[in-house]
């Protein structure tokens, strides 16, 4: 059975999309299909963290969702060819026209929500993963009542503190009754373990991923996944931690 996680964050520059790619590779790396969706449509960009370009790419969540193709036409395969699985991108279109239209028009909710099945299907996927819009717009919305775990990046940041409690309240409302929250960006002067234990007895939800700021990740400047090119580095093994709650939640 395919597991939908949607990772989400309240506010923009949380790292979100950095952890979504992560987590595809690694998920990968352990032989699993996995698909990634970027339904980020105003403001996409989890495509160049796998090397493609924006303006060169042929087929996006775009055309599926205004009827010039079908959700199989634009999913990518992505990610180097040793992988032990699969990863199949659908991304969203960089094209100023496509991203006003979207803005202006809207679109068929429940076409997005087809297409999600409709690549399952196509790929034989164990585990969808969803990058979504930050904050609660209708496709946020959509992307977490389809969803069997919501996975929210904050920052430890008291606006993000706020705005995940409200995620936590939306999500479970929604029914979705598996959540985990991964704090990233954490200053090395902080206690870790002090965050995690705070941060799980703020939200009643389990702190998966405690990541900290790392300089070779801002370096990298998004031109790669992290774990690809850092395999053996200590933030790589602790986005692992993150991983193995995701592959938990497929578990039969």
């Amino acid at each position: 059975m395919t597991q939908i996680v949607s990772v989400h964050s309240f506010r923009g520059g949380t790292g979100k999309s950095s952890l979504t790619a992560n987590l595809a590779v690694q998920l990968a790396q352990r032989g699993q299909r996995v698909g990634v969706v970027d339904t980020d449509l105003a403001s996409p960009g989890i495509h160049v963290l796998f090397g493609m370009d924006g303006a060169r790419v042929d087929g996006s969540l775009n055309d599926y969702l205004f009827d010039r193709r079908t959700i199989a036409e634009v999913s990518h395969r992505v990610g180097p060819p040793d992988l032990a699985g699969e990863i199949q991108l659908v991304p969203a279109s960089v094209r100023a026209g496509e991203i006003t239209r979207v803005l202006r028009d809207g679109y068929e909710a429940q076409r997005l929500v087809r297409g999600l099945r409709d690549l399952v299907t196509a790929h034989d996927l164990a585990v969808l993963l969803i990058d979504t819009h930050p904050g609660l717009g209708e496709e946020t919305l959509l992307s977490l009542a389809i969803s069997d775990t919501v996975l929210t990046v904050l920052r430890p940041d008291q606006q993000d503190y706020e705005g995940t409690a409200v995620l936590g309240e939306v999500a479970a409302g929604l029914g979705v009754h598996r959540q985990g929250l991964v704090v990233n960006k954490v200053p090395a002067t902080l206690d870790t373990h002090e965050l995690r234990a705070r941060v799980q007895d703020a939200y009643g939800a389990a702190a998966v991923g405690v990541l900290a700021h790392d300089d070779d990740l801002m370096l990298l400047a998004s031109a790669d996944v992290f774990t690809l090119r850092f395999p053996r580095h200590p933030l790589t093994t602790a986005i692992g931690e993150t991983t193995d709650w995701v592959l938990a939640g497929a578990a039969p």
